[in-house]
């Protein structure tokens, strides 16, 4: 059981000590930036403290994992090579799927456990002889989005005891088996970035070129620190005086020129269909046909036709335009409440 010292983990740990399983606690050691103040928020000694307490409370053992070095060069280095390309990397899908789960299950099957689990919320399930990745019972807190590279394989060694609760629930569940950390507040910001946004953290690690702020029809209205620091759509954090509000629209990677918008619904940040590459699914390969698909963490589901390219790509094209669809991104495949797979934003 990956404890991380927050409530989550811990009522899964519990729920699963309560249906029999022989549990054991595992605290995960991320990296730390040396430039920063501060600890790595997900792994600080405050929250190994907590998952400690946790563990002693439920009755399980509790051991500590060094993945620092594995964090920052799969998790970390990906961040940084995606903003450094003009990409707009999710962290949390490389996360667990090259440490969180997919490192801790490969070393867990080595020591002959039968499951690692965690307290995302979602729901996976064997129907038949085929485990089914789906949205967890919570559509505010659904995490489905960040798994869908997972196989069949793996599927079958993962549980996810909080897949069937509502966050409120588990606040309870919480509460009513006396953890030390019922009431503990969660972080929604990246886990090894201490400050609010992430742009001090890719100004203290990447050589930003500054350049110009230009409207469409080239007109110079500032200037900007690093393209790196902006995203499709973005509207903090670009600072013109005067008649704002503005929007980021597009870049000039080769002149470093950053273009923006006045409206919110500028038809030039919407889009029909993307390329995405490095798709994966859980199941069999799907080639053709209709689905919905997200492009981002809780945005709404739209329903898509996606058709494979000779180059081993697909195209996916959106029944209504979608705003700010961003290269870097996931773009997740759902049949109804099921994961089907998922891809990279070109």
């Amino acid at each position: 059981m990956a404890l991380s010292g927050g409530v989550d983990s811990a009522v899964a740990a519990a729920l699963l000590k309560a249906q029999g399983y022989q549990v054991t606690g595992v605290f995960l050691h991320f990296w730390h930036d040396a430039g920063q103040v501060g600890e790595n928020k997900c792994c600080s000694l405050k929250a190994m403290q907590d998952a400690k307490e946790v563990a002693d409370q439920v009755g399980i053992p509790l051991f500590s994992f060094d993945y620092s070095r594995q964090f920052k060069l799969k998790v970390v280095g990906d961040f940084l090579h995606e903003y450094k390309c003009g990409r707009t990397p999710n962290p949390c899908v490389v996360c667990n799927r090259e440490v969180k789960i997919g490192r801790l299950l490969k070393y867990a099957q080595g020591l002959n456990f039968d499951y690692v689990a965690t307290g995302h919320y979602v729901k996976n399930k064997k129907i038949g002889k085929k485990y089914h990745l789906s949205r967890g019972q919570d559509k505010n807190k659904d995490q489905s989005y960040f798994l869908y590279t997972f196989h069949q394989d793996q599927l079958a060694h993962l549980l996810f005891p909080l897949g069937g609760y509502t966050k409120p629930q588990v606040r309870v569940l919480a509460k009513k088996l006396k953890l030390p950390v019922a009431e503990k507040a969660e972080s929604q910001e990246i886990c090894f970035i201490p400050e609010k946004h992430h742009n001090d953290f890719l100004k203290r690690n990447l050589k930003l070129k500054p350049g110009k702020i230009k409207l469409l029809d080239g007109t110079v209205i500032g200037e900007h620190q690093g393209l790196p620091l902006y995203t499709i759509g973005q509207r903090r954090g670009i600072e013109i005086g005067g008649n704002g509000p503005y929007y980021v629209a597009k870049f000039d990677t080769k002149k470093q020129d950053l273009y923006v918008v006045k409206k919110f619904d500028d038809p030039i940040l919407y889009g029909k269909e993307l390329l995405a590459k490095k798709v994966t699914w859980i199941d069999k390969e799907i080639k053709t046909g209709s689905l919905s698909a997200v492009i981002r963490y809780r945005h709404p589901a739209e329903k898509v036709k996606i058709k494979k390219l000779p180059d081993g790509n697909y195209r996916v094209v959106f029944s209504r335009p979608q705003r700010a669809i961003t290269s870097g991104q996931s773009v997740v495949f759902y049949r109804g409440q099921e994961v089907l797979g998922g891809g990279i934003i070109n």
